[in-house]
Order: structure tokens, then C-alpha cells, then sequence
């Protein structure tokens, strides 16, 4: 993988992430085009650290946000500050369970699934076409809520479900205030994926890839740069996410989910013939 390869793909992570288009669904698509041969195992840890950076992206757009959480987790008083942290961490719950008990499976799914990402983007072009025509509300994440949204936050991990649009738009589906539902979403995911990449760093693959006696297709260099990308295309795109949530116009990327997965259906099939 060239330097050039690995920019393009980390622009298209940084900007999809926050965006609710499936990033994973984008960059499998990505690097389809691109002709990438990528093991399962090398091409989901270049997924992974490209959302780690995105995740760095998350902390420093919300870092008063993030500070408070931690400030609230060793509070232990029932204040707000306290039964918010709570729920990030029940939120994670579901996420967890699926990334220990089915990471071998997980990783099939990110080489050549277009055909699934196709059919998941318009899943999630449907999500957000609903949630987009869900009442105004002022209403906050409930414990409850919280469970639920962490179930959908799991589903996602298949690519072509955008996490966002999906933890977005199923809180704005339980009545959750849609910038609320957004902060929620955005802070949800960074202890996932700081956890995940610290899991990556710890394994043979990736101690062999940094000292260069284990060849999984990715240079270090490459995932590198490919890391400074996502993470400043993320800072811009997790700006502009907000705003556009507030303003009620999820039902654009619907549009655009539906499209995009039409396309990569027609790719895959006619990729088969």
C-alpha cells in the first residue's frame, strides 16, 4: 500500500465517521477499488487504527465532555455528571461482548463483503430516512435508552452499518434530543476503540509489524500517515456533524446511503459474473 493510498483512505475514514454513511463501509469499499490484497486479519487492523484516530478526533472536539465523564466516574454521588459516565459504560456493553466473543468472525467481514456492505447501507439509509422525520424533543439518554443504543452501537460493527447513523438515529427513534443523541453517539465509541487498539498493540502481529519480522501487506510507515489523515479530516467532519444534526438533515445521507449501496450491490454483482 502506498503513502498516497493510505492519505485517501484516512481522509475517507475521518470524514465518514462522524458522517453517518458507515466509514467501515466506505473504506472496505475503498480499498476494493483501490485492489488492496489485504488479509482479513491486516485489513482490519488498518480499520482499527484509522478509527482510532478519528477517536483521538472525538476527544479533542470533546474534551471538556470527556473530562467531565472521568470527573464523574469517581464521583460516586448520583449527580448528573455520575449517572451520565454511568451510561457511557453500560452503552459499551454490548460492543464489548460482541468484539471478545466474535472477533475471528469479525474479521471475515472485512475483506471483499461488498455485496453485505451494499445491502447494510441501505439499512442504514432507512434508519436515518425514519429518525429524520421523528418529532423535536428536549428529551436526555435514559438508562434505558442508554442498553438500547449500546445494541445498536454492537450491530454496526458490520460494515456498511454506519455507527453513528445507527446510535443517532435510534435514540432520535426513542425520543432522545437529536444534538444530544449526537454528543451521546460521539462520546460512546472512544473508550471502544482506545481499548480495541490497545488490545492490537498488545499481539504478535503488531509487535512483528513494528520491528519488521511479520509482512501483513501494511507498513508502518503507510498506516502512519494514513493516522494523520483520518485524524484531522475527523476534527472537521465531528464539527460539522453536530451542526448538521441540529439542523434535522439526516435524511440527505439517507438519500445518499441509498444510492451508494445500490451501487455497491451492481459492483459486487457484476464483479461475479
Amino acid at each position: 500500500m502506498s503513502f498516497l493510498e493510505a492519505i485517501i483512505l484516512g481522509i475517507i475514514q475521518g470524514l465518514t465517521e462522524f458522517l453517518p454513511v458507515s466509514s467501515s463501509g466506505h473504506l472496505e469499499l475503498a480499498k476494493s477499488i483501490q485492489g488492496q490484497n489485504l488479509t482479513g486479519k491486516s485489513s482490519m487492523m488498518l480499520t482499527v487504527f484509522l478509527h482510532a484516530a478519528t477517536a483521538l478526533s472525538t476527544v479533542v472536539v470533546f474534551r471538556k465532555d470527556i473530562l467531565e465523564i472521568i470527573k464523574g466516574l469517581f464521583q460516586f454521588k448520583m449527580n448528573q455528571s455520575f449517572k451520565f459516565s454511568l451510561k457511557i459504560v453500560l452503552s459499551m456493553i454490548p460492543a464489548v461482548i460482541v468484539g471478545v466473543m466474535f472477533d475471528d468472525i469479525l474479521e471475515s467481514f472485512f475483506v471483499g463483503q461488498v455485496l453485505l456492505i451494499g445491502y447494510m447501507l441501505i439499512l442504514t439509509g432507512l434508519i436515518l430516512f425514519l429518525a429524520d422525520r421523528a418529532k423535536n424533543t428536549d428529551k436526555e439518554v435514559s438508562i434505558s435508552n442508554a442498553i438500547v443504543i449500546g445494541i445498536a452501537q454492537a450491530i454496526a460493527v458490520l460494515p456498511g452499518i454506519s455507527r453513528s447513523g445507527a446510535t443517532i438515529g435510534i435514540s432520535v427513534l426513542l425520543g432522545v434530543d437529536k444534538s444530544k443523541a449526537a454528543r451521546f453517539s460521539f462520546l460512546m465509541v472512544v473508550p471502544l476503540i482506545f481499548g480495541k487498539i490497545a488490545k492490537d498493540m498488545a499481539s504478535e502481529d503488531f509487535r512483528g509489524m513494528i520491528s519488521g519480522k511479520i509482512d501483513i501487506g501494511i507498513s508502518f510507515g503507510a498506516i502512519s500517515v494514513g493516522f494523520i489523515a483520518a485524524f484531522i479530516a475527523g476534527i472537521i467532519a465531528c464539527t460539522w456533524m453536530i451542526a448538521i444534526v441540529k439542523k434535522s438533515k439526516l435524511s440527505y445521507f439517507s438519500y445518499y446511503c441509498f444510492i451508494v449501496g445500490l451501487v455497491a450491490i451492481v459492483w459486487a454483482i457484476f464483479n461475479e459474473v
